[in-house]
């Protein structure tokens, strides 16, 4: 029979037309703006007390708020607000009345509710220029990697002078200058020519001894080529590193790039989690790969360490100053659980990494091999400027603990474990900053806000009008010009949208304003389909077909047409996606879900609809 569909099909274009509506639902419920607090360490425990302490301080500086709970697994509390613009404000106080040691961070709280959840329906993610995001601008500590470096000329010429047997005293001093002090001429010119030979980043100068004084002296200085070249690898080293730590997060259409000498700015659209976002991106969750120091070992050659959870008996331990490897030397890093159930991180380096691991450990076997975890942290203090207005100073610092001392027993390789963390959380996070790299230098917070819509608020609303005229005038033009069949081609577009809202909301893929244009361009091409089918359906009645005939026939002939035209048209959609950067994606994203689902709704639901009305029916004349 003419324009029936069997009940399969009517069945599953309504399973789609369901699961559409279903997954587009949570964009519905718009997300309140909240505060979230977390740990510095991902094994911190955030319980409700310390929420309701953080509560009771929003009280007292009389900023609003609802909604305030722990997590369950005590990894993080949240606190609502009723207005955006109060979260810095209670960011700060929040901040100032818990101290030291939390992370409380900007956040958008969901509204979905839980029965959506549980069937993973989300709301679409925004992009920056829509409902913002967070923003941090990062500042790279660009002295300590000088200064990291300048250790590192340090060690390796007292190592050289002692190879060739000449006496000295080497130093390093808090302007960055590596002192040398000698007994006799004849040492101190030796050592000239060897550094000036072998380091030839420094700048060697002989200087004069003061009066009275019988000893020879030299200094050394980092050349102002070397400086920028180490200050440059930094910071590009750094912006490597936080891309990849940004897409261990997942977050859709990432912003990170350089800012000037030793800022970068990083840029999370619709980032939901913004405490776990700021931790895993400021932690510097560096390693370093020292021996034991010997017992007789000069004190210039080692330093005392604690360990990070001291036992019976050994609360620290003496490392040589020396730095086997560091952990820029990981290349993977995994998770797992040693023969006894405890947490532990499997390690693979990469070749260099292992040939200094393998060369050193079977040159000591039997010795204590050290892993050192260094983190950078801040104090927090309040002073007031010269106004009376009270200002929040940050001093960084480098916290370096013992996780792992044990005995070599044979040579390492490129795979080995490191044991001694506290929780399977803390592993996790050790791998994931390991496996996205080590930052060459600490980095330090200087700014994070909310970003609001970076085209004005005008510019989006003018953006959400472009829809919604261009949807009104289609219609408008499809009821007056194709009458009921007109009406059935708007039911159709309608569904089209919250096909294309739900399909979005599944991959998580990121809406932005060149999104929206290409939801535009989604309307118009959508009708177009109608449009051919409609009017091939005409030509058929002028023809002198009968209606159910004609109604076949239009859908039929014009189904070549349509697959071919929205098949080049999906096809330069994915070239813009695959070769296009930030806008241009979202604008691809939005076009080629467009094009499959207006292919759907035009050719498939307006056919059931068709269907509906005139199927199985004797029909004279059709309203079209």
């Amino acid at each position: 029979m003419l324009n029936k569909y069997p009940l399969w099909k009517n069945l599953l274009i309504l399973v789609v037309l369901a699961m559409g509506l279903l997954y587009a639902a949570p964009n519905l419920y718009r997300p309140d703006p909240a505060v979230q607090i977390s740990g510095e360490s991902s094994g911190a425990q955030i319980d409700q007390r310390l929420v309701n302490k953080a509560s009771a301080a929003l009280d007292a500086a009389a900023i609003e708020h609802f909604g305030e709970h722990a997590a369950e697994d005590g990894s993080s509390g949240l606190i609502r607000l009723y207005e955006s613009d109060d979260q810095l404000r209670a960011q700060k106080v929040i901040q100032r009345a818990l101290g030291d040691g939390y992370i409380v961070a900007l956040n958008l709280a969901s509204n979905t509710p839980d029965w959506l959840t549980k069937i993973g329906a989300q709301g679409m993610k925004l992009g920056l220029d829509l409902s913002g995001g967070v923003h941090f601008l990062l500042e790279v500590d660009t002295d300590t990697a000088i200064a990291n470096r300048l250790e590192n000329y340090s060690s390796s010429i007292k190592k050289k002078l002692r190879e060739e047997r000449v006496r000295g005293l080497i130093s390093l001093d808090d302007q960055g200058v590596i002192n040398g002090k000698f007994r006799t001429e004849e040492n101190r010119d030796k050592a000239y020519s060897l550094i000036r030979k072998e380091f030839s980043d420094l700048t060697v100068e002989r200087v004069d001894a003061g009066e009275g004084d019988s000893g020879f002296y030299l200094r050394a200085l980092i050349n102002e080529t070397k400086r920028k070249e180490i200050e440059n690898y930094a910071v590009g080293q750094n912006l490597t590193t936080l891309r990849n730590r940004v897409n261990e997060l997942g977050v859709s259409e990432p912003l990170v790039q350089r800012q000037g000498r030793n800022r970068i700015v990083v840029e999370l659209p619709g980032i939901q989690d913004t405490a776990e976002a700021k931790r895993i991106l400021g932690k510097t969750a560096n390693l370093e790969f020292r021996l034991e120091a010997r017992y007789d070992a000069p004190v210039s050659e080692r330093e005392r360490f604690e360990f990070r959870n001291p036992g019976p008996g050994e609360p620290t331990a003496w490392l040589e100053r020396d730095v086997v490897i560091t952990g820029e030397r990981v290349a993977n890093a995994q998770a797992s659980f040693d023969e006894n159930g405890r947490p532990q991180v499997n390690i693979t380096l990469d070749s260099e990494g292992g040939t200094l691991m393998h060369r050193m450990t079977r040159h000591n076997v039997n010795r204590r091999l050290g892993v050192l975890f260094i983190e950078r942290k801040s104090r927090t203090r309040y002073e007031k400027d010269e106004n009376g207005v009270e200002q929040v100073v940050r001093v960084p610092y480098d916290e370096k603990s013992i996780i792992s001392l044990a005995t070599i027993r044979d040579a390492l390789g490129v795979q080995f474990r490191i044991t001694g963390l506290d929780s399977p959380a803390e592993s996790s996070e050790l791998a994931l900053l390991l496996r996205a790299g080590a930052l060459a230098a600490p980095i330090d917070f200087v700014e994070e806000r909310t970003v609001g819509p970076s085209l004005g608020a005008e510019n989006i609303e003018r953006g959400m009008k472009s829809v919604q005229l261009g949807l009104g005038l289609v219609a408008l033009f499809m009821v007056v010009y194709y009458r009921l069949f007109g009406v059935i081609s708007v039911v159709a577009l309608g569904f089209n949208l919250v096909l294309v809202v739900g399909c979005m909301s599944i991959l998580g893929a990121t809406l932005t304003l060149p999104g929206i244009a290409g939801i535009v361009l989604t309307v118009g091409m959508a009708v177009d389909a109608n449009v051919l089918i409609f009017s091939r359906i005409r030509e058929e009645l002028k023809g002198g077909a009968p209606p159910q005939q004609a109604i076949d026939s239009g859908y039929g002939r014009a189904f070549v047409t349509i697959i071919d035209a929205n098949l080049t048209t999906l096809l330069v959609a994915v070239i813009l996606y695959a070769v296009g950067t930030g806008p241009v994606k979202g604008f691809a994203v939005t076009l080629s879900l467009g094009i499959i689902t207006s292919m759907f709704t035009a050719i498939l639901l307006t056919r059931a609809l068709v269907n509906l009305i005139y199927g199985g029916r004797r029909v004279s004349k059709l309203a079209i």
